[in-house]
Parts: C-alpha cells; sequence; structure tokens
C-alpha cells in the first residue's frame, strides 16, 4: 500500500502496558459506556454496531427456572418437573435469566439471544413440545410460560405500563449496558397436531388456518423432496410446518406489525430463522421496512450450512440487508479441532481466504455450535481443544457467539453410543447446570471478550495469516496502529523458528497466560508453543474520537498494490475536495475497504462526498458519479455502506 501524505498521517502510537490493557478490559465489563442518544431528526442516519458485541445464545426453557409458578403452562401435561423427558418443558423462564445477568455480564457477554418467545402450540407433534420456541401460534403474545402466571402475554395490552416478566428483562439488561437479540420466525407457523395445522392467531383473534385456507395465507405444495430444487426449498413444507405465502400481503402486513410490537418493547437486534426458505425480495422489502421503522437495529438470518462457495447464501449474504450466521466457519473448525481432520488449521484459512465474497465479513456471526447441531464435547470431549476453538472465533473476524453453557463445559451424549445423531436435537439442548466463575474458559471468555472492545483490530480489522499449518496457525489482526496478534496450537509441542507478529519491538504479555514475551524487528524467534496451547498479544493504537463518527465501507472497488482509496467531500473532515486531503480507508480484503472518520465541525449538517484512489506515480482516480449526500447525526456513530462506482 502507498505510504500516506505527511498530512494525512495516522494518529500517533501510544503504548499500553499489558497490565494496563487487562485493567481496561475489566473495567469494560464491569462498566461500558452507552452510545449518546441521538437528536431525533437525524435518527435516520444511524446504524447500530454490532462488531464488538459478544453473543451468548440461551434456550430459553433449559437455562434456569427463576419462576416455580409459570413451569406447567396452559397444558401441565407438558411440563417433566423431573427433567427427564427431553421432549417436554422443564421450566427455564425469562425470570431465570434476570436471576443470572450478573453471572453473563461478569463472562464479558454483552448481547443474549433467545430461543423464540412467541406464543407457541400447546401440544404435541412427534412426541415433542414447542420447547424450541419455532412453533408460532401468535406473534404478538409472550409465551406464558416465560412469564409470571399474572402477566398478560398481550404485547398490544401491555405496550403503555410495560410491566411484564419480559419487560423487566429489557430494562435489567440496559441498566447493565447489554443488548436483547429476539430470534423470530417468517417461514412458517405450527406443524399438524390433533387434527390441527397452521392455525394463527393476531393478538388472540384467529385470522388464518391451513386446513381452511380461505384467503391463501399458506403455501400447500407438500414437503420438500429435492432439497436442490429452489422453488422447492422457497415454497414446500419443511419439516411439515405450515409454510406461509409470502405472496400475500396481508401476511407480511401481520409479521412485520408484529415484529415491530416487540422493537417497541426495547428489542435491539433480531435473529431470522430459516431465511433459504422465503424469497430473497421478501427479505428485501423485510428489511427495508423494519430498519425504516427502526433504523438502530441488527439482524442476521440463519442460513443453514452457508458457505462462500454457496453462491446463493452469498448473494442473501450481500443482498438481503441483513448478515447471516457463519456456517461455513463453523464447520471448518469443527472439522479441524472437533474432529481432527488431517488438514487441520488450513481448513479454517481456506474459509477466511474468500472473505472477499462478503460485502461485510465483519459482521458474519461466527459460532462452534449451536441448537441444532452436536455440541462441540460431543465430537471432541477435550476441554482444551474447545477453549482452542472458542479462542479462535474471539480472535478472528466476524462476531462471536457463544451457546449457552460452553463456559461451564456443558454437554450430554445421551444415546450417543453407535449412533452419531443420537446426541444432537434434543440432546444438545440439556439444562443448564454449573454456575461456576472460575471455570478456565470462562476466564478466556472474559477476557478476549473485552479485548474486543478494547483493541479495534479485533473487531473491524483485516486478517492476516502469518504461520500456518495444519497444527500450528499464527495470524494477525490490523486496524490503524492497533495489532492483535494470535497463535494456537492444536497438536504436541512445537517450536516455530520465526513468525511475524507486526507488534513494536520489546516485551509484550500474553492475555490469556500471562507469560512474557520478547518480539525483536516485529518477530517472535523460537516460539514454544505447548500441545493445544493458545497465546495471544494485544497492542492499541490511539482510538478515534469525534462528536459523531462515520464507520464507512466501501466494496467492489478493485485495487493494485500501492494503491489507496480515499473519500473526499464538501466538508473540512473530507479535504473541501482537494484530493490531497482527502481521508484514507483501510484495506480489509480484496473486496472491503474500511475506516473511521472522525467529524466535528461538519456533525449535523447536510455533506456531500464520493470515493476516489490515490494511485502511485498517476493522477489519483475517482468514482464515476456527481456525488453522494448525507445528513451527519448531530453526535454519535454512522455506518456507510457503499459501492464503488466506475
Amino acid at each position: 500500500m502507498a505510504s500516506t501524505p505527511s498530512s494525512l498521517s495516522s494518529d500517533s502510537q501510544y503504548e499500553v502496558t499489558q497490565t494496563e490493557a487487562e485493567a481496561e478490559v475489566e473495567q469494560l465489563i464491569v462498566e461500558d459506556k452507552p452510545e449518546s442518544d441521538l437528536d431525533l431528526e437525524f435518527l435516520y442516519t444511524r446504524d447500530i454496531e454490532f462488531r464488538q458485541e459478544t453473543i451468548y445464545f440461551i434456550v430459553v426453557d433449559r437455562f434456569y427456572d427463576g419462576d416455580p409458578g409459570n413451569s406447567k403452562g396452559p397444558n401441565p401435561e407438558l411440563y417433566d418437573p423431573d427433567r427427564q423427558d427431553w421432549g417436554k418443558y422443564w421450566g427455564g423462564d425469562l425470570q431465570g435469566i434476570i436471576d443470572k445477568l450478573d453471572y453473563l455480564k461478569n463472562l464479558g457477554v454483552t448481547a443474549i439471544w433467545l430461543t423464540p418467545l412467541f406464543e407457541q402450540v400447546e401440544d404435541l407433534f412427534v412426541g415433542s413440545a414447542a420447547i424450541h420456541g419455532y412453533w408460532t401460534k401468535d406473534f404478538k403474545r409472550i409465551n406464558p410460560r416465560f412469564i409470571h402466571k399474572d402477566d398478560n402475554p398481550s404485547l398490544n395490552k401491555t405496550q403503555e405500563e410495560k410491566n411484564t416478566v419480559f419487560d423487566k428483562l429489557i430494562a435489567e439488561l440496559h441498566e447493565r449496558n447489554m443488548k436483547f437479540i429476539l430470534d423470530i420466525v417468517c417461514n412458517h407457523s405450527n406443524p399438524d397436531f390433533s387434527g390441527k395445522k397452521g392455525e394463527l392467531y393476531d393478538d388472540g383473534v384467529k385470522i388464518a388456518d391451513f386446513n381452511d385456507d380461505k384467503n391463501h395465507w399458506y403455501h400447500h405444495y407438500g414437503e420438500v423432496t429435492d432439497w436442490e430444487d429452489e422453488w422447492q426449498v422457497q415454497n414446500c413444507e419443511l419439516s411439515g410446518l405450515a409454510t406461509f405465502n409470502e405472496n400475500n400481503i396481508e401476511y407480511r402486513n401481520y409479521i412485520k406489525s408484529a415484529i415491530k410490537q416487540w422493537l417497541d418493547r426495547g428489542v435491539d437486534a433480531l435473529r431470522v430463522d430459516t431465511v433459504k426458505h422465503m424469497p430473497i425480495w421478501f427479505w428485501q422489502e423485510f428489511n427495508g421496512d423494519i430498519q425504516t421503522y427502526r433504523p438502530d437495529v441488527f439482524t442476521f438470518g440463519e442460513w443453514i450450512y452457508s458457505s462462500p462457495i454457496n453462491d446463493r447464501s452469498v448473494e442473501f449474504a450481500n443482498d438481503s440487508g441483513m448478515s447471516i450466521l457463519d456456517f461455513g466457519l463453523c464447520l471448518a473448525i469443527r472439522e479441524a479441532l472437533g474432529v481432527g481432520a488431517e488438514a487441520g488449521f488450513q481448513l479454517v484459512q481456506s474459509i477466511l481466504d474468500q472473505d472477499h465474497r462478503y460485502n461485510g465479513a465483519t459482521e458474519l456471526i461466527t459460532f462452534i455450535d449451536n441448537h441444532d447441531m452436536h455440541r462441540f464435547q460431543t465430537l471432541n470431549p477435550d476441554p482444551e481443544m474447545l477453549r482452542l476453538a472458542i479462542a479462535l472465533i474471539m480472535t478472528s473476524r466476524g462476531i462471536p457467539c457463544i451457546y449457552y453453557g460452553t463456559e461451564q463445559y456443558l454437554h450430554n451424549d445421551t444415546n450417543g453410543d453407535n449412533n452419531p445423531y443420537g446426541n444432537n436435537d434434543p440432546y444438545n439442548r440439556p439444562m443448564m447446570e454449573n454456575w461456576d466463575t472460575d471455570s478456565p474458559l470462562y476466564r478466556d471468555i472474559r477476557l478476549l471478550s473485552g479485548l474486543r472492545r478494547l483493541n479495534p483490530a479485533v473487531s473491524m480489522g483485516s486478517q492476516w495469516e502469518k504461520y500456518l499449518t495444519p497444527d500450528v496457525y499464527c495470524y494477525v489482526r490490523r486496524y490503524r496502529d492497533s495489532v492483535l496478534f494470535v497463535a494456537m496450537n492444536r497438536g504436541e509441542p512445537v517450536t516455530v523458528e520465526a513468525v511475524d507478529t507486526e507488534l513494536p519491538d520489546g516485551e509484550h504479555t500474553d492475555v490469556l497466560s500471562r507469560c512474557k514475551f520478547e518480539v525483536k524487528e516485529g518477530l517472535l524467534h523460537n516460539l514454544e508453543l505447548g500441545a493445544r496451547d493458545a497465546i495471544v498479544f494485544s497492542h492499541v493504537g490511539e482510538r478515534i474520537k469525534a462528536q459523531t463518527i462515520v464507520r464507512a465501507q466501501l466494496n467492489a472497488v478493485q485495487t493494485q498494490p500501492g494503491e489507496v482509496i480515499v473519500i473526499t467531500g464538501d466538508c473540512p473532515e473530507l479535504g473541501n475536495w482537494d484530493i490531497a486531503k482527502a481521508y484514507p480507508l483501510e484495506y480489509i480484503n480484496t473486496n472491503t475497504w474500511f475506516a473511521e472518520i472522525p467529524f466535528n465541525e461538519s456533525a449535523g449538517k447536510l455533506i456531500a462526498y464520493k470515493y476516489a484512489m490515490w494511485r502511485q506515480d498517476q493522477s489519483p482516480l475517482r468514482e464515476n458519479l456527481v456525488c453522494r449526500r448525507w445528513v451527519l447525526a448531530s453526535q454519535g456513530t454512522v455506518k456507510w455502506r457503499d459501492k464503488w462506482a466506475s
């Protein structure tokens, strides 16, 4: 990359010792600082920033029973107080989550994702109740099993008072500067049970019935038989669930109005189920309407087994208006560290090498297991391998998501003998048992979560492979003058002769072990890595501070070595159209350039801008458009997402 003109040099670096860094990590965990609220007139210029978050995913029924009075629910036959029947409710509820919020806060969790809270059908289907929350009866009511028995489950009737346990949970989360992610389902309602199917209610009023579908709310094409047929995947039934007809405007208005009611109650983000089973135009309309209603809501979808080599899932991630769960990286990690595939870490790097296919690789949701697959320790019971897998997603690009209980090594291998699928659903959803704040993995997650917020290279930076074998993986995260170096070894003890760290020379302390290492000329010499060991070094440079910060991202531009993308515009922060004073972006990958731009003088004003390219020994190349225009928020954080106009 070309050097930056002296008038545009980055802020000077300052050293942060590891002791100081860890102290700041601890402080971040104890007390986050909320973003400033924005003036309403500029609300529509804002977008929520989620890349610094650490997500914790909870199956509500299996976490903690904080209110035994609601456990029997509307149909007591679906509740098993002995917790032996894996298909029945075991009593977990929202009060239980409230009771454990300090445990989660101390773990470093900044956002909790809960399985759907909608009112469910109260019956058995294939021997199971809707403990998972994906067989919805009414999208505008809360499952009474999760709130106090005297709470009214109607969102509409409790909107003004906001006096349910759900509202208490939102308030308690926001007091701790934690975010709430609601799991939603737009593809289907409920299955065939007791002769009923697809009976749907609007705040208690029946509006649709699969078996008497006069207004065409559902598709009636039977179940998917050919999973390679895109039309079947989008129109036929998934596991016998009544599948909505997205062409029906009444349905679309109903589902959007329901989700807006949840947003009105304080939901911060949405996780969307089964997105591959609906056409992309539906999601574009859905996200457009939801983001117009609440511009600061972050949304990600579940495209099961998405992959950078799957064109349709990549198209969805780039063009739907939401991010996705990164199944490609998940499966590579499970192969490398869970089942010990011969190629090892090379499988992980092969996925990261394709990040350029995504417009927003740094906003993909990363994970190692979930409620639809074997827990990681079912694949490999070695706690040190689990530790490596968690360290990998906590320090790699993307937003990490921890499945509940992982920090306590929770897994259950019921029916696992001689049956590779026997300990999957529902046995990957055991009851949370331990709350040990001294477990080694609890401590690791706590430290690495804090590091994600302390060091912008972890949440926003590029990722560079520095040393790679099937057993050893070293990489650097880089943003401006902040650097994170990670080295891990899945095999027996090994010594790496020399590895480039990009760290400043001097002594550095491993965040995890507290051991000290010497860096000379940017290199670690004779780096000794123990069996199944990981080390993490952090160097934090000066962070951007301003009244308003714009996080600008540009995609779809091809650059050559020595070329730098800049933003020029009609304001002093962008050089007043002087290309020599334009603001430079950071290279993330061959499809993405990114920068945080500080605005003080122009905050709250209408500005015009465009992108350009500095080229060595050539005239700058400017975009082929008049300009872009934006009303800057008067304070806070804004995101620009643009594509190069050639």
